[in-house]
């Protein structure tokens, strides 16, 4: 299956795209603090344990120490491992495959086995912008309450009267 010029140039300008969010120049491996250690050419530096990443959590400092970045510097490569990390999912938080992640935490498609298994999906509330006359301050939505106890989904409010007919019928 041969690339034609058109999906070549689209794939530049996504890589183009996935550079300017920030791309690795420099990638050590921090033995005192068993993490790796990626500067972005934004400024930013990026430290996380190895205990998190695909293919890191068992490995020799020594193996770990050498770390290769792929010519576009979106790409770590560890050559004694055999390992590879992409640039932009660690700034997502993905430190390995999705199915490597979902066994490690838990989770399959960002979901835990426990939505999974009873078809629940919870979603963190959204920051919402108030404008007010001194600056712009952030607040986060008010949270819903919760039921107290015997006051779950499906279930009666707990009586406080004896039952019988209601009031103004008898």
């Amino acid at each position: 299956m041969a690339i034609t010029e058109h999906e070549l140039e689209q794939a530049e300008q996504r890589m183009t795209v996935l550079r300017e969010a920030g791309h690795a120049v420099s990638a050590r491996y921090d033995r005192r603090r068993s993490r790796v250690v990626v500067a972005l050419s934004t400024g930013v530096e990026l430290a996380f344990p190895t205990r998190l990443a695909e293919g890191l959590a068992v490995a020799s400092p020594e193996s770990l120490a050498e770390i290769e970045i792929s010519p576009v510097g979106l790409g770590l490569h560890w050559p004694r491992l055999d390992a590879d990390l992409y640039v932009p999912a660690l700034l997502q938080g993905g430190f390995g495959s999705k199915g490597w992640m979902a066994r490690q935490f838990g989770s399959e498609g960002g979901r835990s086995r426990a939505q999974i298994r009873h078809g629940v999906i919870f979603r963190l509330p959204s920051l919402t912008v108030e404008p007010q006359a001194g600056g712009i301050p952030l607040s986060r939505p008010r949270p819903r309450s919760r039921p107290g106890p015997g006051r779950g989904r499906g279930s009666r409010p707990a009586r406080t009267s004896a039952p019988g007919p209601p009031p103004g019928r008898g």
